[in-house]
């Protein structure tokens, strides 16, 4: 059996068939035009999952289910997006109408009904890395996704952990700087504000006009626009004293925000994912030795490694499959 796995992104809708080895047998990827109406959006889904299973010729009644990772605040349980800024949709009846379509559509007995759920991107990034990437060893795992902000997933058991109610486990707007840094959100001091690329480019421009002098200047052709995530890290290992401020700032800001979420669920292992997990060891080496000093219990108490997230831009579509039971 089959199951077709979403991941649903303001630029990109990608979709993937999953097989019962956790592998992506196909997938493809069509612009989203999140301008347009959430129905036209939902049949280009229905349309996409249908294409690839007819280019691998399996039947649609072979497959089990469509699960989607959809960015913004998802209600789960009801199966509605309930708002996402990205693709400007709020209160989108995501799973039914995917149902519906699917079904009028592409199954030859409209009386066959299909599986359809729905979480959040962040959760199913996570859920694909524990059933067939860097946590597949495991059953507990928090993943946080370092980007332009910062997404988070909990894994408890093998499942997803939601919350009771829609916007829960939302890792990257707990508060880490009480008053601190404002965050796209709305307040100030939360862990987005610190620990994303956003927050570690901002801290490298600081730093750079402080500095004139610093490697990091040379590094981005003089020109403090060109910073990235990449280059205080480039810079601090090349010995340059205002970027390892810098990175060393970073990796303890990330450092406590992770020993939090560690001391309240104590996972098997974290992941996160990312541009700046480019840096693999010289980012996670850092942040191990910081829990091992930091979380409660110390070395009385299981201290989760830390590792990098290895299926990239196929996590999203795995762990939406597996959404469906």
């Amino acid at each position: 059996m089959y199951r077709a796995g979403i991941d649903l992104g303001g630029t990109n809708l990608k979709a993937g068939i999953v097989d019962e080895q956790q592998k992506i047998l196909a997938e493809a990827s069509i612009p989203t035009k999140a301008e347009r109406p959430a129905l036209e959006i939902i049949k280009d889904m229905a349309s996409l999952v249908s294409q690839l299973l007819e280019n691998l010729t399996i039947v649609p009644e072979s497959l089990i289910g469509i699960g989607v990772g959809s960015p913004g605040i998802v209600d789960a349980q009801a199966g509605i997006v309930r708002y996402s800024n990205n693709i400007n949709w709020e209160n989108i009846p995501l799973v039914d109408e995917l149902k519906k379509c699917f079904r009028e559509n592409y199954l030859p007995k409209k009386d066959i009904s299909i599986q359809c759920a729905i979480s959040n991107d962040a959760n199913c990034a996570a859920l694909g890395e524990v059933k067939a990437g860097a946590a597949k060893d495991v059953q507990n795992a928090i993943l946080l996704t370092l980007g332009t902000g910062v997404g988070g997933g909990i894994i408890l058991d093998g499942k997803v952990f939601e919350g009771c109610y829609a916007g829960g486990a939302e890792l990257g707007h707990t508060s880490l700087i009480f008053g601190g840094e404002p965050c796209t959100c709305g307040r100030r001091g939360c862990v987005e504000a610190y620990v994303s690329a956003t927050a570690l480019i901002r801290d490298a421009k600081a730093a750079l006009k402080a500095n004139p002098d610093s490697l990091m200047h040379q590094l981005c052709n003089g020109d403090p626009e060109n910073i990235n995530g990449k280059i205080p890290f480039d810079a601090a290992w090349a010995g340059d004293t205002a970027a390892k401020k810098v990175v060393d700032n970073y990796i303890m800001y990330l450092g406590e925000a992770i020993a939090n979420y560690v001391n309240i669920f104590r996972p098997d292992v974290v992941l996160l994912s990312g541009g700046i997990c480019n840096q693999k060891e010289k980012l996670t080496d850092p942040v191990s030795a910081y829990l091992a000093d930091k979380c409660f219990g110390t070395d009385k108490a299981w201290i989760p490694p830390v590792r990098c997230a290895i299926l990239g831009n196929q996590a999203g579509m795995i762990g939406a499959a597996n959404l469906i039971g």
